[in-house]
């Protein structure tokens, strides 16, 4: 298979394309599936609160990220990337770590599982709207399938249609969050390179990030567990920071919209790590909904993708 040029901070490297870019994208996923069950497991008992959870995970990631772009004297980002490592950080820093934290205080971590389970998805749209890929009639109507099928499992979870929780909302938003903040991240990594685009973003977010961390322990002592903290350090290390240095280098070598595809899995890993760490039950609905949605995306994100 042919490969294309990759610029990084440290020049032009030459790259295979397609099942390079899936291999970097299914090893960010694993990294990827474990979250929303640890995110569950930090918040569940209330000792560490959502508001610290969401930010603190940032905070450690960026003294991280500081470290590592130091150690390595990158160059400085110029102009308008500073614009797109805002609207990467605004997604990938800051909305899916709060919303999520903040839906699992009440919802299981295999329902959120399924819910962001759009998020192949919605990437591959994102793909579509900011990396100018061009897929055919077959990828939206599949898109907007997915997205019907996981209204339908989160409602009909809740109780019925009108029994959407404001967790479902929230999962809803951070599906939108995450996928404006991988389609940007995704393209900025051809520029920086993929460890240094989520390190540049981390850095940018960070005084917000410390000021909503120092917030939150003022407002509340955070008197976790040591599996909370535990848990709390798996999001910060690995969530937040190494995940995304895989998951923006197969973005990256893209085509976005195809590799985005991986993500397929991460319910299915999700729902597994939630029976395992939680002991959550495996109901008929939630493997059902998780079906339907996984079918859906399934077929939308590997409908033939064309560059314009």
């Amino acid at each position: 298979m042919r490969g294309h040029d990759l610029r990084s901070g440290s020049g032009v490297q030459r790259v295979p394309s397609l099942r390079s870019g899936l291999g970097w994208g299914l090893l960010g996923v694993a990294a990827f599936s474990v979250t929303l069950p640890v995110t569950r497991m930090a918040v569940e008992d209330g000792g560490l609160s959502p508001l610290f959870i969401g930010s603190a995970r940032a905070v450690i990631a960026a003294v991280l990220a500081a470290a590592a772009l130091a150690f390595t004297k990158q160059i400085l980002p110029h102009g308008r990337q500073w614009v797109r490592l805002a609207a990467v950080a605004g997604g990938v820093v800051l909305g899916f770590p709060l919303l999520t934290s903040f839906a699992l205080t009440t919802a299981p971590a295999n329902h959120g599982a399924v819910v962001v389970g759009l998020l192949p998805a919605a990437t591959a749209i994102a793909a579509v709207l900011r990396g100018h890929e061009r897929p055919p009639l077959l990828f939206w109507v599949m898109a907007s399938a997915g997205a019907v099928a996981v209204v339908l499992f989160a409602s009909l979870h809740g109780g019925g249609l009108g029994g959407l929780h404001w967790s479902d909302l929230l999962l809803f938003g951070a599906v939108v969050a995450g996928a404006i903040g991988y389609a940007e991240g995704g393209l900025l990594a051809r520029e920086l390179g993929a460890w240094q685009t989520v390190s540049w973003a981390l850095v940018l977010a960070s005084p917000l990030m410390v000021a909503l961390t120092v917030v939150a322990a003022v407002r509340q002592p955070q008197t976790g567990t040591a599996a909370e903290w535990g848990a709390l350090a798996y999001l910060g290390v690995v969530s937040m920071f190494l995940g995304f240095f895989a998951w923006y280098r197969g973005l990256a070598i893209g085509p976005m919209a195809q590799v985005s595809q991986v993500q397929l899995v991460q319910p299915v890993l999700s729902i597994c790590w939630a029976a395992l760490l939680l002991h959550e039950q495996l109901t008929w609905p939630t493997v059902l909904g998780g079906a339907a949605v996984i079918a859906c995306a399934g077929v939308s994100v590997r409908a033939r993708v064309k560059r314009s």
